[in-house]
This record gives C-alpha cells, sequence and structure tokens, in this order.
C-alpha cells in the first residue's frame, strides 16, 4: 500500500530526516543505557530540540514548527522506533497559552522554551486509588488560602516528576460546587520535586529513560493564578472565550493519536529488527527466513502495522481538518497498541531465545508495547467510548 493520498514531498523529507536521525542519534543511545535504565540524556535532548521534535505543533510565532497532528504522529512514529521514551518526551513540551491567568509576556516565554524543549511537564493525575476512573476518584485536594492553593494529597504513575519544570497536579477543588476536579500548575526546578512533595521512583519492568514516580504533597503552596482555565467564579477572558470543542478534542484525541504512532514505532522497529535476524540466522542449513512459517508470521506483522497507520494517518488529518471524534482516537489508540503487543511477541519469538535477553533490542520494544494498552486509557476504555456511541450508554450508567 503507498501513502499517495497523505504523503506531500515536505512530508516525506521530514520523514527520511527524523529516521536518519533516530538511526544514528537515538538508537545507539537507547541500545546503551536502556538495558541498564539510564536515563534519556540531556546532550540528546538537546539534539531533539534542534530538529524541532518539541515544537512540531507549537505555532511558528512561539518558535515551534506549527505542524500539525499528522506530522506529530509521523515523526513519533519514527522516534519510537528507537526508544519510545523519547518518542514520548517530546509530548511533555505544549504550548503555555492556555493559562489565562498568568501574564501574558511568562506565557509566551515559556512555550518559546517548551518548543526547543526547555521546559517540560509531568503530569500527577492518577493516585493509588483513581486510574480509570480518574474523575470520580480523585481525593487530592486544593485548598485556597489567601492568594494561594495548598494542595495535599498522593500521586501515583507520574512519569518525569523529577526533570520536568512544571507538574500539572489533578486536584479536587475544595469549595467549588459541580464538577469540581481542575488541574493545578506546580512550578518547579528542573532537577528536583517541589518544596513540600515528597516521593519515590516506581519500580517498572519498562518504559525506562525517565523515572515514574509516586508523590506525597503536604502543603504543597502555588499562586492563586495557576490554576488551570478562569479561577473559580471568574469569568473567562475575551481571548479564551468561544466554542472549545477543538480543546476539549485535541486534549482527548491527540495523546491516544500520539499513543498509535508509539505503538506503531515499536511494532516496526520489532519487524525491522526481526527480518534482519530471520535472514542472518542459519538453521538446518538455510536461514530460517526461508521457513513458510517464519515467512507467513512476518508477512502478517507486516500487514498489520500497515493498517495501523492507514489507519491513524486517517485519523491524525481529520483531527487536522476539524472533522475528528474521540470515537475515531479511541479506535486507533485500540487497535495499534493491541496491533503492538502482537507484533512485537511475535517478532520475540523469531529471535527465540535470543530475543529473551538484552543483547537485542527486541525484548525493550516488546516490554514497552505492553504498556501501550495500559496508558492513555487502557484497551478496555477504549471500547467502552467505541461502544458508547454505537450503541449510547449502558442503561445503568446513563442513569447515574
Amino acid at each position: 500500500m503507498t501513502d499517495h493520498a497523505y504523503m506531500t514531498e515536505e512530508r516525506r523529507m521530514m520523514q527520511e530526516s527524523a529516521r536518519d536521525f533516530v538511526t544514528n542519534e537515538i538508537l545507539p543511545v537507547a541500545n546503551e543505557l536502556d538495558p541498564v535504565q539510564g536515563d534519556i540524556p540531556m546532550d540528546l535532548r538537546r539534539k531533539m530540540g534542534e530538529m524541532g521534535y518539541f515544537g512540531i505543533r507549537i505555532p511558528e510565532e512561539y518558535g515551534g514548527l506549527g505542524l500539525g497532528v499528522f506530522e506529530y504522529a509521523m515523526i513519533t512514529e519514527e522516534i519510537a522506533r528507537g526508544w519510545m521514551s523519547c518518542a514520548s518526551i517530546i509530548a511533555r513540551a505544549a504550548t503555555m497559552m492556555h493559562m489565562v491567568n498568568w501574564p501574558m509576556d511568562k506565557r509566551i516565554e515559556l512555550t518559546q522554551q517548551a518548543a526547543v524543549g526547555d521546559y517540560l511537564h509531568a503530569g500527577a493525575l492518577s493516585e493509588p486509588d483513581a486510574g480509570s476512573d480518574l474523575y470520580g476518584s480523585i481525593k487530592t485536594k486544593a485548598v485556597r488560602d489567601g492568594d494561594e492553593w495548598v494542595i495535599t494529597g498522593n500521586k501515583y504513575w507520574c512519569t518525569f516528576a523529577d526533570g520536568a519544570n512544571v507538574i500539572n497536579v489533578l486536584c479536587r477543588i475544595e469549595g467549588l460546587e459541580g464538577r469540581n476536579i481542575r488541574s493545578i500548575m506546580v512550578e518547579k526546578p528542573a532537577g528536583e520535586l517541589p518544596e513540600n512533595c515528597s516521593g519515590n521512583p516506581i519500580p517498572k519492568i519498562g518504559y525506562f529513560g525517565w523515572k515514574t514516580w509516586e508523590l506525597r504533597f503536604e502543603g504543597v503552596r502555588v499562586p492563586k493564578e495557576n490554576i488551570v482555565g478562569p479561577s473559580p467564579g471568574e469569568k473567562p477572558p475575551e481571548s479564551s472565550s468561544g466554542s472549545g470543542r477543538g480543546r476539549q478534542l485535541a486534549a482527548l484525541s491527540v495523546p491516544r493519536v500520539h499513543t498509535a504512532a508509539r505503538s506503531i514505532g515499536l511494532a516496526r522497529g520489532a519487524l525491522e529488527d526481526a527480518v534482519t535476524y530471520s535472514q542472518e540466522r542459519v538453521q538446518f542449513g538455510q536461514p530460517i527466513s526461508d521457513f513458510q512459517e517464519t515467512r507467513f508470521k512476518l508477512a502478517r506483522m507486516a500487514s498489520e502495522i500497515e493498517a495501523a497507520r492507514q489507519l491513524m494517518y486517517h485519523v491524525a488529518s481529520e483531527i487536522d481538518a476539524g472533522r475528528g471524534s474521540d470515537k475515531d482516537a479511541s479506535m486507533v489508540k485500540w487497535f495499534a497498541s493491541e496491533m503492538a503487543e502482537r507484533v512485537t511477541s511475535d517478532a520475540l519469538q523469531i529471535f527465540g531465545g535470543a530475543g529473551y535477553t538484552k543483547l537485542h533490542a527486541i525484548e525493550r520494544y516488546w516490554r514497552d508495547a505492553r504498556l501501550t494498552k495500559i496508558f492513555e486509557g487502557t484497551s478496555e476504555i477504549q471500547l467502552r467510548i467505541i461502544s458508547d456511541h454505537m450503541l449510547g450508554k449502558p442503561t445503568s450508567r446513563s442513569q447515574s
């Protein structure tokens, strides 16, 4: 299948440039550091910033590339083929122009820094008892005390909490009626946790390159202006008024397309490595790529990857055109992540015992692919969203 319907000459050039960068810069670092659980080096982050990867979707006027979700997904796939953690860290840079309570000059300056990877965020959303039922189970609270918010509670699965410049903490706002869950931005020095916040890295089986933390917020104080969106009881400024569908769609759908792209990159890395290994590995007097089972397995893997990629291209293009939906984003996230686990497992099988060692990158692709079915909404949550669009909500849920 060709990509002529989607791939312009400019996009092909960006894709080839990213592919070369991954081969020369990311893969060697990943192969060296992932087996020993080392962190992404600052030097590599700087090089990624120089390539513009942190600012793909940040407007040109703020120092970004001003491109769309399609280009974001296309480049993410390439980076994930080398190291999924590098494909993930580019999502930690985002425009800060939505921080309507901050002075305009601060928003612009931090957005410009984000575009080159110098101002990155972490998300403290989940809690020990709040995962898929995020908004219904949040216990971390923020209490207004004069000109500050005081945050107290426990958070879990906060990747890059130490290295980020700011942590987005999802809180229950005490005294706010209705849906009282809001995000508050906790600014801090990179390399440290916030004052009055302690924590420990969570021992993971994969997703190395950075640490994932459990955090305890024990009276962390931040300025009242750091709440995302208008302050409680105040109307949003004129500049942020209007339809919120585009912002809501981006908040829900783009991270899921991003995860689909990461899944496809992992699966492609596994396929390419398996093809090479199958042509080099000789058994019974011939390369194992001559055996029909191996050939058919590789053919199935390639077909599944291409199906996921074409769905991703379609969904990303629809979002860029303003026609996307959370159902489509859930479909591609579910399909690609489920595919990635199957394909990386099949690739490891082709490697045999060699695949079950840290001597080959296939074990990294396999471990990281398993995570794609969990983060940014589990596969079960994606199926719930898709089926709700098809059938409406179940009676028990629609009445709650």
